[in-house]
């Protein structure tokens, strides 16, 4: 089908949340308290509607269900990638995920949750949590039971195109002041380590301790991301990473640019500028799928792109 498959985002509000999502993408936020914008989902917690075209106002779950083909026939019972732009205004929560292994037994049979984060915008001096400092899993069980969160979380500095893969079982948290996308396993299993004491309507938010020591990954083990770029005369291309379950790479496209798609599908998410893709408009905050067979999409202005495709 030479046709795009154009997604209208699902906003979750949360503790953490800002207003940046309004202010960088123009999205309709319902409050100054969103953190999170599910712009390619067919997650049961937020299932992306389709914008326009033949199968406009069907979920992207339906679309998976019922026209496989425009996936390239791939396997899964379920649409297995989720894009997520999140803004964080305050700390989230320190936390870690399981992988496929350990959610298929004690999560019903759910999948895990590898991802990785492109920084969009940080405010000066902003950081993130990946990794943590315990040797075994007893200095671990220790530290957090200690609340010496100082001691045992590996705090790295951020900037705008730090590019980051978290495998599960990495301890991970963003923090105040960031703007980035994720790009992640079809999945919402989190297990929050620490919460910082909040009380979002008067009670804490649950944490999963048990859970979290059993998944950890200890000693930390870095995950090495080699990003490699290629200068053309009308774009560079960034290859950010590749495992089992995507590849992501970003384009800055200025002029006129064809990109190949000859994936089962391709996911197009514009990050910064504007132009067209296909002669049809395109801007930042836009997140779209090149179905299977779609062959190439011409791209033409000032504009960058991350896709993503299994």
């Amino acid at each position: 089908m030479r046709e795009i498959i154009r997604l209208t985002p699902v906003f979750k509000e949360m503790v953490w949340g800002g207003n940046k999502l309004r202010e960088h993408f123009g999205y309709p936020i319902p409050g100054d308290d969103t953190g999170e914008a599910w712009v390619v989902s067919a997650h049961q917690e937020g299932d992306c509607l389709i914008a326009e075209g033949t199968f406009a106002g069907k979920t992207l779950s339906w679309l998976w269900d019922n026209h496989r083909e425009l996936f390239g026939n791939a396997k899964g019972k379920e649409f297995p990638l989720l894009v997520k732009f999140i803004d964080a205004r305050e700390d989230l929560s320190i936390q870690v995920h399981p992988d496929d292994a350990y959610a298929q037994v004690h999560e019903n049979g759910a999948r895990g949750k590898t991802e990785c984060w492109y920084i969009l915008d940080c405010e000066e001096n902003s950081d993130i949590i990946v990794g943590h400092k315990a040797g075994t899993k007893e200095e671990m069980k220790q530290m957090i039971d200690e609340g010496r969160w100082e001691d045992f979380l590996q705090v790295r500095p951020i900037h705008p195109g730090d590019f980051f893969q978290i495998p599960p079982g990495t301890v991970h948290a963003i923090r105040k002041g960031t703007l980035l996308i994720e790009i992640q396993q079809n999945s919402a299993i989190t297990y929050r380590l620490y919460d910082y004491g909040r009380m979002p309507g008067g009670k804490p938010r649950e944490l999963h301790i048990r859970q979290g020591l059993d998944v950890v990954e200890c000693p930390h083990r870095e995950t090495g991301v080699r990003r490699q770029v290629f200068h053309e005369e009308s774009y560079d291309r960034t290859f950010l990473v590749s495992c089992p379950f995507y590849t992501v790479e970003k384009y800055d496209i200025r002029g006129s640019f064809v990109l190949p798609q000859d994936q089962p599908f391709m996911i197009v998410n514009v990050i910064d500028g504007e132009g067209y893709i296909d002669g049809m408009p395109a801007k930042k905050g836009d997140c779209m799928i090149l179905p299977c067979g779609y062959k190439e999409a011409r791209i033409e202005g000032n504009i960058s792109i991350v896709t993503a495709h299994i």
